[in-house]
């Protein structure tokens, strides 16, 4: 049946849980050298039949997407070419569209969106706010060395709170009126001694956390301890905050900090570990070891799984879940440099964004490993930071002095959930 370059026939059956693109369940005689582009002709064909317009899919053969030659990914599988093959069929997200270029005076080492504001942090000690059309709201100086990472704590139509951590050993937490463009400096958050790398506000706004080259986690208030949100009356505070809690465990700098839920902590650490922390226990609960410094590392809620990026180039999948939360679940390769930050959608169950030392930001699919979704270009030189919060942008930083807007689309899903 198989020909000396394997491609003879294969039997396959196409299979969708996005039911308005259902075809027949038949078995379908394809050639097994066809890759997604003929099988994305074949299944346009026939849903054509159906009065379905084209339609772009990727295909899911094995649980991984493939990438190639349908022949060589079964031989990879080691699959026999004389059974049924099931493929599974799902419309490709749709590519992100280039918005603006938003040019500030330094190198861009922090965003963070939320609903129409993009907050970004800069190696000339500033913060600024700008709108998600490109418009420059505000520049915000306090810091005394660079920003490595903000977060927002509130927001509403009036008042945004936010905080942000530098490499002048502080965070500050910070009030924005809204109306009459003002900001003020509710506290500075002092207690670690060195750069302040990390931050992430707690799921409930309560709290927030930072991870530092001092190798120290630190969980502090994130309230407003004299005023009243959302009057007019003026934030009162002696204007430095200490830590509620601090928790040692890592041996060098903590790159990156998360909330994985209202009392767990996900840190990754240049020392090649990843630790999730129980703040009711006040320590750790679970140690993935791994064999690279880690630069970055999410958690998705949706999920349950946890990337990250390192100095090798690779993005890595792993799942705290397990008692072997150290075997990986999946490499990714794509990047040519130091892969310094990773962020999950959180709409989006599969989907990731990268940004390396290559100048360039990936979106990935956690099913395809072998190569992205898409690369977005634009950055003309390291990008240092990516955020995907709001599920509409994607958005990075670099030392460009830019920060890139994508626009995400997404796919036709639409039809599915209303069925």
């Amino acid at each position: 049946m198989e020909a000396e370059n394997g491609e003879g026939q294969v039997q396959v059956h196409l299979k969708t849980k996005q039911e308005h693109y259902a075809v027949p369940d038949v078995p379908y005689a394809i050639e097994g050298s066809v890759a997604t582009t003929e099988l994305n002709i074949f299944l346009n064909a026939l849903l054509q039949k159906q009065g379905s317009d084209g339609v772009d899919f990727d295909f899911l053969v094995f649980d991984e997407y493939l990438r190639g030659r349908l022949c060589d990914h079964l031989r990879e599988k080691a699959i026999s070419f004389e059974d049924a093959i099931e493929i599974e069929y799902v419309e490709r997200f749709p590519a992100p569209e280039p918005q603006d270029c938003l040019l500030h005076d330094d190198w861009v080492s922090a965003v963070k969106a939320r609903d129409k504001w993009i907050l970004t942090g800069c190696y000339d000690n500033t913060l600024n706010i700008w709108t998600n059309k490109g418009k420059h709201k505000l520049t915000i100086p306090g810091h005394t060395a660079p920003i490595k990472a903000v977060d927002w704590i509130s927001l509403n139509e009036n008042y945004g709170r936010f905080v942000s951590s530098s490499q002048d050993q502080t965070a500050m937490l910070w009030q924005w009126n809204i109306d009459s463009n003002a900001v003020e400096c509710i506290s500075v958050c002092k207690g670690h001694e060195r750069g302040v790398d990390s931050v992430s506000v707690s799921p409930d706004g309560q709290r927030f956390a930072t991870g530092s080259w001092d190798t120290m986690l630190k969980v502090w208030s994130a309230q407003l301890e004299d005023s009243v949100e959302g009057t007019s009356k003026r934030p009162r505070e002696s204007g430095v905050r200490t830590p509620k809690l601090t928790l040692q465990g890592h041996r060098e700098s903590i790159s990156a900090v998360q909330w994985m839920d209202g009392q767990t902590l996900l840190t990754g650490s240049w020392d090649h570990t990843l630790k999730v922390w129980d703040l009711n226990l006040e320590g750790i609960k679970t140690e993935i070891s791994t064999n690279k410094s880690i630069f970055d590392a999410s958690y998705s809620s949706l999920n349950k799984l946890i990337v990250t990026a390192s100095a090798d180039k690779n993005l890595r999948l792993y799942d705290a879940r397990t008692n072997q939360g150290s075997v990986v679940r999946n490499t990714y390769l794509g990047h040519n440099a130091w892969v310094q930050a990773v962020m999950w959608s959180t709409t989006e169950e599969f989907l990731f964004v990268s940004g390396a030392y290559d100048n360039q930001n990936k979106l990935w699919d956690c099913r395809s490993p072998k190569a992205p979704l898409y690369d977005l270009l634009g950055h003309g030189e390291k990008v240092l930071d990516i955020d995907w919060s709001n599920p509409k942008y994607i958005v990075s930083g670099g030392s460009d002095n830019t920060v890139r807007v994508f626009k995400t689309k997404k796919a036709n899903i639409e039809h599915m959930e209303t069925k």
